[in-house]
């Protein structure tokens, strides 16, 4: 007996990857306008720290510049991504191209890696061995660093509720600005007190800063290339709830659910059905549950008139659920 596939096809929600889902369905072009704003300043005040940071010797500028590229980047990543998923699919990207913010956040989180390492390593040496620092240069750099990431943190304030693409953004200038504070306090307690221990010591709390947003960006997007199950489904509770969606069904199995880009869910199953179950019907009911309860947006379903044609593949095995 032949099997029949049925294919529900909803609107790709193509969101952006760092880490932490993001929504790049933006109804205006107010969010990539405030995103691009943000990251060019934010670009802006990376260069001139790590120049403040070459010219007054302080380690705490470096790192905060350090950790605002992984932000300008993220920025980057949030606006390029708005524009990119807006393009449509073809032939040979049939998902169109949400997934190079994804394949971008996987280099950039491995790149930050080695920049804590550097930090982390100079910070040591520094601790030991203490060298001058120009703390009216590293001062001013570190207050203009400041009052730019609260002018970019005002900017992205006040967004849509459902713009999870600029709320992520500001999370990372949020933790821009945060770097900010640590560089000035470092930069105060050198010319102040005279300890210039501060400096490569608030450093190494500013690469921590680094390396768990890397760690964030790197194992969501990684859990995105291998087509992970999104977090907060559970693929044994969707086969048991969705048995429930119409009085035909008589079992789900062999459910998988994946994402293209972050936000952007796909999903596949097997249902079996009652001899003469309208499989329209059990379409709608299907595709209405999945995107409601676990906001899947694009689904393609098996119906299975009898026994599973894939069996011989391990279709279901342990995992089939009935009535």
């Amino acid at each position: 007996m032949a099997h029949h596939h049925a294919h529900s096809h909803a609107d790709h929600g193509h969101g952006h990857a760092h880490a932490h889902a993001h929504d790049h369905s933006h109804g205006a072009g107010g969010s990539e306008r405030k995103l691009l704003i943000a990251f060019v300043l934010t670009t802006v005040m990376l260069v001139a720290e790590a120049a403040g940071g070459l010219v007054s010797g302080s380690l705490a500028l470096l790192a905060d510049a350090g950790h605002m590229l992984v932000d300008a980047l993220a920025l980057l990543m949030a606006f390029l991504g708005a524009r990119f998923a807006a393009r449509p699919a073809d032939a040979r990207r049939t998902y169109g191209y949400g997934r190079i913010e994804v394949l971008a956040g996987f280099v950039n989180a491995l790149t930050q890696f080695a920049l804590v390492a550097f930090i982390v390593f100079e910070a040591v040496q520094r601790l030991f061995s203490p060298q001058p620092i120009l703390s009216g240069v590293m001062l001013a750099v570190a207050s203009l660093g400041l009052l730019a990431n609260v002018f970019v943190l005002r900017l992205l304030h006040g967004h849509d509720p459902d713009d999870v693409n600029v709320a992520g953004a500001s999370l990372h200038v949020l933790g821009d600005l945060l770097g900010s504070v640590a560089a000035v306090l470092a930069a105060l307690a050198v010319r102040w007190l005279d300890w210039t221990w501060a400096d490569p010591l608030l450093s190494i709390l500013v690469s921590l800063l680094i390396l768990r947003s890397a760690w964030s960006l790197l194992r969501r997007s990684g859990h995105i290339l291998l087509e992970g199950t999104p977090d907060g489904v559970d693929l044994a509770e969707i086969e048991k709830v969705l048995v429930t969606a119409d009085p035909g069904i008589t079992g789900v199995h062999h459910v998988h659910v994946w994402q293209v880009t972050a936000g952007s869910r796909m999903a596949t199953l097997h249902a079996e059905l009652q001899p003469g179950t309208d499989q329209a019907r059990v379409l709608r009911a299907l595709k209405t549950m999945l995107s409601e309860r676990w906001r899947v947006g694009h689904a393609t379903i098996q119906f299975d008139p009898g026994r599973c044609p894939d069996e011989l593949e391990g279709c279901g095995k342990g995992r089939s659920h009935a009535r």
